[in-house]
């Protein structure tokens, strides 16, 4: 039905504006009686086997929505009853900001792909933290990020202070210095800025009784000897594990005629880079380092295929776009029955 009907219209809409129209006609829609009964029967399934502990967290199912679709934390609530095992809100900044100018999100259809060069727009600590009250039942974890005026030498300071004001509510935290869309923040990605960072982090959360799970989100176009790097700080600061990964790019086997755009990459064209890293990072780890996949799925074969490279969970994005809500449960149903 979505991808028949829906699709071909929501398609002919601006991205980004498409994005937020349905935003609100979902929260429309929820305030209806009895409509978010509904949608739980039809998308939502609960099965033993899909129970995942990890990261010392209790996963209903390991299928998640991935950072940047529900940014704002605004639709937390109505998007647990599509199926969803847990959700990664943000990238979160300490302030508010607008993110780069618009144009900036680009379907490319003939690559089931989408380029994204947002800039962390969202909302700001303050408001989000708001919104985390009204959090129910479900996993919520936050990508958390830098302003864009915040120069990388008073980086740390920005992702400290989204860290410590938000540890009380969510479940899990995600480093975010790999998004190749705020200019310089993939420099981050050294042993010297992260070593310092990860030092004040684990100061404190072992300050506290409970000690909530830290990962980092990293690129997919880095070198092996760079992976390498990042894999001796995470297990040097005991950091609980790595999301692998974020958008590349590497546009060279694109068809799309808008392939040019700058910005992210995401869907089809980075699974197989994102496979490959968590492959990577799986077998240099020898399968103890907890990895979150993310990239390009869009079946549950594709799911399947992360799984089997050596991740834990797995996050959706484009996959959503491209074919529907209904992919959650398609992948839950068959990782029931594997």
């Amino acid at each position: 039905m979505y991808k028949k009907f829906l699709s071909p219209i929501l398609f002919l809409f601006d991205p980004e504006f498409i994005h937020n129209v349905t935003f609100k006609i979902i929260k429309l829609l929820f305030k209806i009686p009895l409509f978010a009964f509904f949608v739980e029967k039809f998308y939502k399934l609960d099965h033993p086997s899909l129970k995942t502990k990890i990261l010392g967290l209790d996963f209903p199912n390991p299928v998640g929505m991935a950072a940047g679709f529900d940014k704002n934390a605004t639709h937390v609530n109505e998007f647990e009853k599509f199926g969803f095992g847990f959700i990664e809100i943000g990238t979160i900044t300490p302030e508010p900001q607008k993110g780069n100018p618009k144009k900036r999100l680009f379907r490319l259809k003939d690559d089931s792909a989408i380029i994204n060069r947002m800039g962390f727009n969202n909302d700001g600590l303050k408001t989000i933290k708001a919104r985390l009250t009204n959090k129910k039942s479900i996993i919520v974890g936050g990508n958390i990020g830098k302003n864009k005026n915040t120069p990388n030498k008073d980086a740390k300071k920005d992702y400290l202070t989204c860290f410590k004001e938000l540890y009380d509510i969510l479940d899990y935290f995600v480093i975010n210095v790999s998004s190749p869309n705020t200019i310089g923040l993939r420099e981050l990605q050294s042993k010297f800025f992260l070593n310092d960072l990860f030092k004040d982090i684990n100061s404190f959360r072992n300050s506290h009784k409970i000690s909530k799970p830290v990962l980092l989100k990293i690129s997919p176009d880095l070198t092996k000897k760079k992976v390498d790097e990042i894999l001796q700080v995470i297990s040097k600061n005991n950091i609980d594990g790595i999301i692998a990964t974020n958008t590349t790019i590497d546009n060279h086997k694109l068809k799309s005629k808008n392939k040019y755009e700058k910005g992210g990459i995401s869907g089809v064209p980075l699974f197989e880079k994102s496979n490959s890293m968590i492959s990577y990072i799986s077998k240099k780890t020898k399968c103890k380092l907890p990895i979150i996949g993310v990239g390009g799925i869009q079946s549950p074969d594709d799911a399947i295929k992360k799984i089997k490279a050596g991740a834990c969970l797995v996050q959706l994005y484009t996959g959503i776009i491209y074919e529907g809500p209904g992919l959650i449960k398609k992948i839950n149903k068959k990782l029931a029955s594997v």
